[in-house]
């Protein structure tokens, strides 16, 4: 591993990837607990409602252009050619590379999703087509990392593809609410709202999170070999142990809120507590950035197993 322009270029984008991704699955989910109580202008779900489409829209955007960046920069980083000459080689690595076949799955989910984020009515179609798109993307994404070793059709595949999910359910739902929906369900009036949406969030997140874990421990045993050596005497291992220092504060974080703030919400609904709520859900939000940065730094970098020989 070489930490060089590129490199760093290649990070930053793969970071950005896994964020925007996240920010678009949380968004969904959000945005299909809220559309029911949202139809009526006057509805005090609305303006929470309408942060979440705008916030599916944008990160969709922002997915494709961040598919777009990492291509040419992997390009380059695969071609030895500076970033500029790398446009020519990119037709050769999409169609003769498994790093090209995981990124057009990738790239076809987030243009679907695009499209229904673009969607001006909801239907059992939009919303098939949707999670069709974010189970693509997520099979695309788990194809560009370390698990496409052991073969497309393999136990990692599909292993990392169910924890790209369910960290994007989790940190998806962490930042979208977090940062967007329930400050705009700040409004007395909206109270109800924000307990039951909280609520959900909750409960959602505590499943994510076991999935998480259960996935996150097999990605670890594989990534090392089954060796403490490997977390101990390698860069591959100092990244994963970061990464998983921000996992525990975000659990923290998250134990918090669903074993303190929210049980008091429902009992006072009061604004300092409504207030209590979003502000350690913000810094749970925070914590998932970090975790997903990290996460693009492990996809990058040499296993520790194959470090240590």
């Amino acid at each position: 591993m070489s930490v060089d322009g590129l490199w760093i270029g290649q990070v930053a984008m793969a970071a950005l990837m896994n964020i925007a991704f996240a920010f678009a699955v949380g968004s969904a989910l959000l945005g299909a607990w809220l559309a029911k109580d949202a139809q009526q202008t006057t509805s005090p779900a609305r303006p929470g409602w309408l942060r979440a489409q705008r916030s599916m829209l944008t990160a969709s955007v922002v997915l494709i252009l961040a598919d777009l960046g990492w291509l040419l920069y992997q390009a380059a980083s695969m071609s030895g050619v500076a970033l500029p000459a790398a446009l020519g080689v990119v037709p050769t690595v999409l169609t003769q590379t498994h790093v090209g076949y995981g990124w057009s799955v990738a790239f076809a989910g987030a243009v679907v999703l695009l499209g229904t984020a673009m969607a001006s009515h909801t239907g059992m179609l939009r919303n098939a087509l949707l999670w069709l798109a974010v189970i693509a993307v997520a099979a695309g994404k788990a194809s560009l990392g370390h698990a496409a070793d052991a073969g497309v059709a393999s136990a990692a595949i599909g292993t990392q593809t169910l924890h790209v999910l369910v960290t994007s359910v989790w940190g998806g739902l962490a930042m979208v609410a977090g940062l967007a929906v329930l400050p705009a369900l700040g409004a007395s009036t909206a109270r109800g709202m924000l307990i039951r949406t909280a609520t959900q969030v909750s409960k959602v997140s505590l499943v994510s999170v076991a999935f998480v874990l259960l996935s996150g421990i097999f990605n670890a045993v594989r990534g090392s070999g089954g060796s403490f050596e490997a977390l101990q005497f390698s860069t591959w291992g100092h990244v994963l142990m970061l990464k998983l220092v921000l996992v525990a504060l975000a659990l923290v974080l998250g134990g918090l809120n669903r074993f303190s703030a929210l049980p008091r919400l429902r009992r006072t609904a009061s604004t300092m507590d409504a207030h209590t709520f979003v502000n350690v859900l913000y810094l749970e939000a925070l914590a998932m950035l970090g975790v997903f940065t990290a996460a693009a730094v492990l996809a990058h970098i040499v296993p520790g197993y194959a470090a240590l020989g």
